[in-house]
């Protein structure tokens, strides 16, 4: 779950990038007038929106890929152990290569997309929710009237999402903070929600910062911290190994939907790519073979694989939501400690820059029914609500494995596969669906699946947190 450490830059009314945060608007006039002027002229239609970007400090293909690596591997990596531990060795290996096949095609999909629509629209560069709006504008006729409802539907999906991420965050905060506070006091006869309570009042001072220069430092703190946890964690992983007998190669095929909810939440950066695509200095290289985005990818997916494998074997059904969970909890232990204590600090930095966004999201939409004197205010009391709301839903879903699945099943299933692939069809619908129809054919394919995983993983989820609470 992921960006700086793991941020998901969602791109739509803001797109937080290294050089900014550059507003996200689009008018669906504005669309529809460049429609025109294309069809009346077609050299205009030779429009090229690389050529017409642009930007103070464009990124390098090494910088893109860094930051799309950055973005990528966050605290999902964490939880793949967890996410094995429902599919067992062999299904989890080839099922994380499957998903992040995927997930890259879908990522594919929607940078593409994005690309040909800004050609449409004549527009250097445009945001997912840019992307989605503009692509219903120019679709059929009977889906431009929900051109505008697009974009905001998808605006708040993107919110909601990354306010679902900071509630797995808190629970991992809560979680790590606790081991730790029972291991020198035993007898502290503090409960997990006075737990919550507690990290309820920083949460809410920090998440009063609006200006992103104040948090990026935050970034830099939290990588250094992440990296150091994963050694730790790779030092306790690989000593004392198991033999792979122990572990099962397959489990029940009910915890199928589990191990996909995970490892979606985990790799899926659906947000980020935009951002990291429309600052590149040469933006064409982003996709193709081999393309930042699949060099990236295979990077991402071998590392997961790697981490969730060995991981399950060490641990087993012990393996929890995160496994710097699974560390040994005792004094001599001091590098696990360390783990610990970095990965609450990276957590709380990672909060606040998560939270920077829907924040930014939710205030375009909404500022504009108050009135300007209001505004300071009411920025600070809509951060406050938000911040509060994202604790409760900790406090209410205390099982972060489960978490994990629930985000990645509900939110990343629909963002991640079923809206790329979507908006995919629509943009070529009137324009070509290809050789008998293969590009019709494969997105309701992924649509079906996108909308299996999202089904299923709710349901099961669901289950196991009744199941669990009773």
């Amino acid at each position: 779950m992921s960006n700086s450490y793991n941020m998901k830059e969602f791109s739509s009314t803001a797109i937080i990038t290294e050089n900014g945060v550059f507003p996200s608007t689009i008018s669906i006039n504005t669309i529809n007038t460049k429609c025109k002027e294309n069809n009346n002229d077609p050299e205009k239609n030779e429009y090229d929106p690389f050529q017409n970007r642009k930007l103070q400090y464009p990124n390098s293909d090494l910088r893109s890929f860094a930051n799309l690596l950055k973005s990528s591997l966050g605290s999902g990596i964490l939880a793949m152990p967890a996410a094995f531990k429902n599919s067992g060795t062999l299904v989890g290996i080839f099922g994380t290569i499957i998903l992040g096949y995927i997930c890259t095609h879908c990522v594919y999909l929607l940078v593409k997309t994005s690309q040909d629509v800004s050609k449409v629209a004549k527009k250097p560069s445009l945001g997912y929710a840019e992307t989605v709006e503009a692509v219903f504008a120019t679709g059929p006729r009977p889906l431009r009237r929900l051109s505008k409802a697009s974009r905001i539907f998808i605006d708040w999906a993107m919110a909601f999402t990354i306010l679902g991420a900071c509630a797995v965050y808190v629970i991992l905060l809560v979680d790590s903070v606790k081991q730790i506070v029972d291991l020198f006091h035993k007898d502290n006869n503090l409960n997990v929600y006075m737990y919550y309570l507690m990290f309820l009042v920083p949460l809410l001072i920090f998440t009063q910062i609006r200006n992103l220069k104040y948090l990026a430092p935050f970034s830099g703190a939290a990588n250094v911290l992440l990296v150091a946890t994963f050694l730790i964690c790779s030092y306790y992983i690989c000593s004392d190994f198991p033999d792979l007998s122990q572990r099962p190669m397959s489990v029940d095929i009910g915890k199928l939907p589990l191990f996909i909810g995970t490892v979606i939440f985990a790799m899926e950066g659906i947000g980020v790519v935009l951002p990291v695509e429309n600052t590149m200095a040469k933006p064409q290289h982003f996709l193709g073979c081999p393309g930042v985005l699949n060099i990236t990818m295979s990077v991402v997916v071998l590392l997961y694989m790697i981490m969730g494998f060995l991981g399950y074997v060490k641990y087993g059904e012990e393996s929890e939501g995160s496994i710097t969970l699974n560390l040994p909890t005792s004094k001599s232990e001091i590098p696990a400690l360390m783990a610990k204590s970095f990965i609450v600090v990276a957590i709380f930095f990672t909060y606040t820059l998560q939270f920077y966004v829907p924040m930014e999201i939710v205030w375009r939409n909404t500022k504009g029914y108050l009135g300007q004197k209001h505004h300071n205010l009411a920025q600070s009391v809509m951060r406050a609500v938000f911040a509060t709301l994202t604790v409760i839903a900790a406090a209410t879903l205390p099982r972060l494995d489960q978490v994990i699945g629930l985000e990645g099943a509900f939110f990343y299933s629909f963002l991640g596969l079923i809206a790329p692939s979507t908006i995919d069809l629509i943009f070529h619908w009137e324009r070509g669906l290809g050789k008998y129809n293969w590009i019709l054919v494969k997105d309701i394919v992924l649509i079906i699946f996108g909308s299996f995983v999202l089904f299923t993983g709710v349901t099961q989820s669901i289950r196991e947190i009744i199941r669990t609470n009773s």
